[in-house]
């Protein structure tokens, strides 16, 4: 599953408060409570450990500790059941030593929650949340010929190398004595056996991974078209391949080319919701321009007004700036997108100020 920009905006705000808070002693408070999993036995048990936390020998942090409890089981009474995705409560007291301010936070993140966690430590236990940040989603990579076969994958923008064969396919020239004919069976033979192993690699590497997005192929000649048109990769795994390209190398170096000339897929592919945003912006710019509006007081005004559709924000923003426009929008029930920096045309937001609004309706300003 993949985040929106918006969920990883607010997803990285809600690490970065939390990582400020550091306990004097293991006296913060984390849990997790796993998606279907009932919200009245976690309660139960905050409550059991409330009555081991009595035995804790410092005041202090005993204090400290059955105060956290106290207040993430109220927080958590709110609560009818467990949210759709599960839920990560962290409970503590951050007031300066000798000073009590006891606060609960709670997420309901954009990745279901699959693991029940109670922690008391100095920090609060946020490891799951900043794995849900990491790219989830993966592609396959597949560069060969008749002489070898490199296999890997993109997450992200991380490529890892899976595996590497070689071919018994044998060179062009025939030994003494061998005909023209029975030679170019023996390379034919040799090429198919080849292309089996190959779709069998691919197989073992990307058939039972849940997070794969499609697959990329590549090398030079026609070869990969004889892998792929032959009867020898699965059709589910046939399905997934997303472009074939034309590469130079069949290395490690021509699966980093394999990723660079398959960039317009892989944008496609990622980022089509957010382009297709940011280009209805720039169409109605140039054919419509009172449908659209750009820069930080106008578009401000038009949201007061009721009159936004969508807001567009670039991630580059400042995250006080972005949370106030998101707060102003929310009043007026309008649909915000926070648009990477990674594209061409989230570059251009950017230029624009990194603020921009498509309008409900015209909006004739002067």
């Amino acid at each position: 599953m993949s985040l929106t920009e918006k969920q990883k905006h607010d997803l990285k705000k809600f690490i970065k408060e939390l990582e400020a808070y550091k306990g004097r002693h293991t006296e913060l408070v984390s849990v997790y409570i796993p998606q279907g999993y009932d919200i009245v036995k976690i309660i139960q048990h905050i409550q059991q450990e409330q009555g081991t936390a009595m035995n804790i020998k410092s005041a202090t942090t005993r204090k400290n500790v059955t105060g956290a409890l106290e207040r993430m089981v109220q927080h958590l009474r709110l609560y009818s059941r467990t949210p759709e995705h599960g839920l990560a409560v962290f409970s503590g007291n951050i007031a300066p030593e000798g000073q009590q301010d006891f606060r609960v936070w709670s997420i309901e993140p954009p990745i279901p929650v699959q693991t029940r966690i109670y922690r008391c430590d100095k920090d609060f236990e946020l490891g799951i949340l900043r794995d849900m940040l990491e790219a989830k989603e993966t592609y396959g990579l597949v560069v060969m010929d008749r002489r070898e076969c490199v296999i890997a994958e993109l997450r992200g923008k991380s490529v890892t190398i899976l595996s590497k064969h070689t071919s018994n396919v044998p060179g062009k020239f025939r030994a003494g004595g061998q005909s023209a004919a029975r030679f170019g069976r023996i390379r034919e033979n040799e090429a198919k056996a080849f292309y089996v192993r190959v779709a069998e690699y691919m197989k073992e590497a990307f058939f039972d991974n849940p997070n794969l997005k499609g697959l990329l192929v590549g090398g030079p000649g026609p070869t990969k078209y004889e892998l792929i048109e032959g009867d020898f990769i699965t059709n589910e795994l046939k399905k997934k391949i997303l472009a074939v390209k034309d590469v130079t190398y069949t290395d490690e170096f021509g699966i980093h080319d394999l990723v660079d000339k398959s960039q317009d897929v892989l944008a496609a592919e990622e980022l089509v919701e957010e382009k297709r945003i940011v280009n209805q912006f720039f169409g109605y710019l140039v054919k419509k321009p009172a449908m659209v509006t750009y820069g930080e007081q106008q578009v401000l005004n038009v949201i007061r007004s009721g009159a936004v559709d969508t807001l567009l924000l670039s991630e580059s923003l400042p995250d006080g700036k972005i949370e106030m426009f998101e707060e102003e929008s929310r009043k007026m029930g309008s649909a915000v997108a926070i648009i990477s920096t990674e594209t061409r045309e989230g570059a251009q937001l950017k230029d624009f100020g990194g603020v921009a609004a498509i309008l409900r309706y015209e909006v004739h300003t002067g």
